[in-house]
């Protein structure tokens, strides 16, 4: 290898390093005793969302704007991606009470 590519190899690597993204988080929201937990949360576009049911009746995540609608079976759990940045109001078909907001920075 020729000493001029050999200096070039580690600053190909710092370079590639830092144009790498950052991991997208999970984050997890609770649905219990008619409930979701917490009910403002903050995310980023790509983050994942799941939702977990830890009531013994059925329970909704569903989007204001449409951006999801995801069903939660009792003691199951649902995920989504987020794919826009925005501030989402979300609640519960069945409980309407169930209330939560979402903001989804990009």
């Amino acid at each position: 290898m020729m000493p001029g590519r050999l200096f070039l190899l580690p600053v190909a690597l710092v370079f590639a390093a830092m144009v790498v993204p950052a991991h997208a988080a999970t984050i997890e929201i609770t649905m219990e005793n008619l409930v979701i937990a917490p009910a403002e949360i903050s995310a980023k576009v790509g983050d994942t969302i799941t939702w977990i049911n830890k009531d013994v009746f059925a329970h909704t995540a569903t989007a204001r704007n449409g951006d999801f609608d995801a069903t939660l079976p009792p003691k199951k759990s649902a995920t989504s991606v987020l794919k826009k940045a925005g501030t989402v109001e979300y609640y519960c078909r069945y409980h309407p009470n169930m209330k939560a907001t979402l903001k989804v920075e990009p």
